[in-house]
C-alpha cells in the first residue's frame, strides 16, 4: 500500500488536478496488478500470498490531498479582516472560491447529477464560512480554535472535488474527512495528534475500504480532538497528515508530491547547478526541513522514522523523475556533505560578561526566560570559557526575548557581572547537511576555507554531536554567496 499526497500547487489548476488524476489512476492499477501477480504466485504454490502479505494492511492507494494554492491564505485573510470589522474579503472570497472550484469540476466532470452533488457540498461548506466569518465580525475576535475551522475549509473543498475527478477518469475514489481519523490534542494551529485513537479510527474507517478496492481521498492539514473539535496541525501540516495514516496503517511507503524533482542539493533560485538527491536518511531531512528546505513539513518524518517506512518525494508536473528516496540509511558520499539550506529572517542574541565565568544557572535562567516568551531557538553557541552565550531567534520574537532577558538579570547587569545583552538582526543560518560528514576529517577546514575565499566573515557557529549538521551564522547579504560557495567547494552540483 502506498500513501499518495498532493500539495497545493499539484491540484492548483484544472491542468494539474487532471494530471494528478491520472498519477493516482497508474499507481492503482499498479497496485492491482501486483496483487494480482501476488494471488497467481499464490495459487502456484498452493498458498494465499496475498493474505499473508495484506495482514493488517490493505494493497491499494491511499490519496492525501492539500486545498488549492492560495486558498488558504485566502480564508486566513478574510477571516482576521472580519475580525477588523471588515466583511467586504469573506464576502469576495466565498464567491471566488466557489467558482474557482466549480470550474474544475465543469471541465473535468461530464456526470450532471455528481457535478450537481459537488455543486451543493461547495455551497454548503462555503455558507458555513461566511456565517463563522460573520460571527467573527459580531465578536470582534478571531480566536485560534476559530482560525482553525475557517483554515481547513480549503481542503474540505479540494478532497471532494479530487475524489470526484477521480471516479471520472475510473478510479473507485471515496472523500473522507480527516477529522473522523486523526485525533489531537487541543493544541489548536499546531495540533499532535493522539496516535492510539487515531491508529483505531484508520484501521477501522480504511481498511474496509481500502480491502473493498476503494482509493480513500482524505483531507491533509487537518484533524479533530476527541470531542470532535476541528484542529490543524500546523501550515504545511498535509505533510503530517500523509506520514499519520502512513503510520498507523503501516504502508510500506509515503509520497510526498510536489512541484520539483525531489529534494535540492541547494535552492535552484540561488544556485544555478543545484540538483535533485536521489537518497536522503531520515535524519538529514530531518535537519533540512529544520534549516528551511520547503520540501518537506518538518515533523513530517517522525510517524516514518518510528515506523521505518521509506518516503519519496516527487514531481507531479514531472511524473517520470524518480525524485528523492527517503530512508533510513543511505550511503554515504566522499566527501560526507550533501545539501546546503539556510533559514532567513533571524536575530542572534548575545548574554555576555566575566562575571558568568563559574556561575551556575545562567544558561539554564536565559533559556527559561526565552521560553516564557513561547519564542523558537534555532541554535545556541557558547564558548568554553563560559564568558558569553548566543543563540539565535527568529527576528519577530527578537525584542520581547530581550526585553525578557533584562528582566531576568536586571541585578547582574547593575552588578555588572552581566555586561551586555546585544543583538544583531539581519542574520542567517547557512547549514550544511550530510550524516556522512561524521567521522570524515576536514569537512569544517573546507567549509571555512571556501567563505574565506569570498571574504565572508562567520559571526558563530555549531555543531551537534549527530554531526549531520554544522550551522553557521552570516549576515543576510553574505549568505547567498555562502551558500553558492560551500556547495562549489563540495562540487553538489555534479552527480
Amino acid at each position: 500500500m502506498i500513501v499518495m499526497k498532493f500539495g497545493g500547487t499539484s491540484v492548483g489548476t484544472t491542468e494539474s488536478i487532471h494530471s494528478v488524476a491520472q498519477i493516482v489512476a497508474d499507481a492503482v492499477g499498479r497496485q492491482a496488478e501486483g496483487v494480482g501477480d501476488a494471488q497467481q504466485r499464490g495459487d502456484r504454490e498452493g498458498c494465499n500470498v496475498v493474505s499473508r502479505a495484506t495482514v493488517g494492511r490493505a494493497p491499494g492507494v491511499l490519496v492525501v490531498v492539500s486545498a488549492m494554492s492560495g486558498v488558504t491564505n485566502t480564508l486566513i485573510d478574510a477571516a482576521q479582516a472580519a475580525a477588523a470589522s471588515d466583511e467586504a474579503p469573506y464576502r469576495d472570497g466565498r464567491s471566488q472560491l466557489l467558482v474557482r472550484h466549480q470550474v474544475v469540476a465543469g471541465q473535468l466532470i461530464e456526470d450532471g447529477v455528481e457535478r450537481a452533488g459537488l455543486g451543493r457540498l461547495f455551497d454548503n461548506r462555503l455558507q458555513e464560512f461566511e456565517r463563522l466569518c460573520r460571527s467573527i465580525t459580531v465578536l470582534g475576535e478571531l480566536t485560534q480554535r476559530g482560525l482553525d475551522v475557517v483554515s481547513g475549509v480549503g481542503e474540505r473543498l479540494s478532497a471532494p472535488l479530487l475524489a470526484a475527478v477521480l471516479r471520472a477518469n475510473g478510479v473507485k475514489a471515496q472523500f473522507v474527512d480527516a477529522g473522523e481519523l486523526i485525533i489531537t490534542d487541543d493544541d489548536f494551529g499546531n495540533a499532535n495528534p493522539l496516535m492510539t485513537p487515531t491508529v483505531t479510527r484508520c484501521r477501522d474507517r480504511l481498511l474496509p475500504m481500502m480491502q473493498s478496492g476503494v482509493t480513500p481521498v482524505v483531507t491533509g492539514f487537518v484533524g479533530a480532538t476527541e470531542n470532535g473539535v476541528p484542529t490543524t496541525l500546523g501550515r504545511g501540516g498535509s505533510d503530517y497528515s500523509a506520514a499519520i495514516l502512513g503510520a498507523a496503517l503501516d504502508a510500506d511507503e509515503i509520497q510526498i508530491w510536489t512541484d520539483v524533482d525531489g529534494v535540492m542539493t541547494a535552492d535552484p533560485r540561488i544556485v544555478a547547478n543545484a540538483r535533485s538527491m536521489p537518497e536522503l536518511s531520515y535524519a538529514e531531512v530531518a535537519e533540512l526541513a529544520y534549516y528551511g528546505a520547503k520540501v518537506l513539513h518538518p515533523k513530517t518524518v517522525t510517524p516514518a522514522i518510528e515506523k521505518k517506512i521509506p518516503l519519496r518525494v516527487l514531481n507531479t508536473f514531472n511524473p517520470t523523475h524518480p525524485g528523492t528516496h527517503i530512508v533510513e540509511k543511505t550511503r554515504a558520499l566522499r566527501h560526507g556533505v550533501k545539501a546546503i539550506t539556510a533559514v532567513r529572517d533571524l536575530r542572534l542574541i548575545t548574554v555576555a560578561g566575566r562575571g558568568m565565568i563559574g556561575v551556575p544557572g545562567i544558561a539554564a535562567r536565559t533559556f527559561e526566560a526565552v521560553a516564557r516568551q513561547k519564542a523558537n531557538v534555532l541554535m545556541i553557541s557558547q564558548g568554553s570559557s563560559e564568558q558569553s552565550i548566543c543563540f539565535v531567534v527568529p527576528e519577530p520574537e527578537g525584542e520581547a526575548v530581550i526585553a525578557a532577558l533584562k528582566v531576568e538579570f536586571a541585578r547582574e547587569l547593575v552588578q555588572h557581572l552581566i555586561e551586555e545583552i546585544a543583538s544583531q538582526p539581519d542574520i542567517v543560518i547557512v547549514a550544511v547537511i550530510g550524516s556522512g560528514m561524521k567521522g570524515t576529517p576536514g569537512i569544517a577546514a573546507r567549509v571555512f576555507s571556501a567563505l574565506g575565499a569570498q571574504g565572508i566573515n562567520v559571526i558563530a557557529i555549531a555543531q551537534g554531536s549527530s554531526e549531520a549538521n554544522i550551522s553557521l551564522v552570516v549576515l543576510h547579504a553574505a549568505a547567498d554567496e555562502a551558500i553558492r560557495a560551500i556547495h562549489d567547494t563540495f562540487e553538489l552540483g555534479t552527480e
